[in-house]
């Protein structure tokens, strides 16, 4: 009998369509926000007082947010700086995928129609020693989840 353990976290990339840059642009530390809600609405009973009935209404998607260290000369950026300085907006789809020991895709997720609402760059500190790391956070349309 084989012993499947669950994935590691750590072990992932992301990918932009039409974004053929540097391996740099591939490379994150964390990324979150791949999560769907359910919205929800409720509805009285007329003579009924106990509860309340509650049918789904639609799906929401929260922002994906990716970090890195900070990246010089990155297509990824430059696509952000285009939307944040000139209003100029190309949505892309990015994927990310988890990988295992071989890096192979265990589980992929298809982000479709994203483009940057957010970028960060963290602080600056002369009494710590770290990296510098941008935030990058994304609005998209939804997720499909690939086997």
């Amino acid at each position: 009998m084989a012993i499947t353990y669950p994935p590691v976290g750590f072990h992932f990339s992301v990918g932009f369509s039409g974004l053929e840059g540097e391996e740099i642009d591939t490379q994150f530390q964390s990324v979150s926000g791949l999560t769907v809600d359910m919205e929800t609405e409720e509805f009285a009973e007329g003579g009924e007082n106990r509860f309340k009935h509650t049918f789904p209404v639609r799906t929401k998607y929260p922002n994906l947010v990716l970090k890195r260290g900070m990246a010089m000369n990155s297509e990824l950026i430059q696509w952000c700086r285009d939307a944040m300085e000139s209003f100029t907006f190309s949505p892309k789809d990015l994927t990310v995928r988890l990988l295992n020991e071989s890096h192979e895709p265990l589980r992929t997720w298809n982000v479709v129609h994203a483009f940057p609402v957010k970028w960060v760059i963290g602080d600056f500190h002369a009494e710590e020693s770290k990296l510098v790391i941008e935030t990058l956070e994304f609005s998209y349309q939804y997720f499909k989840v690939l086997d």
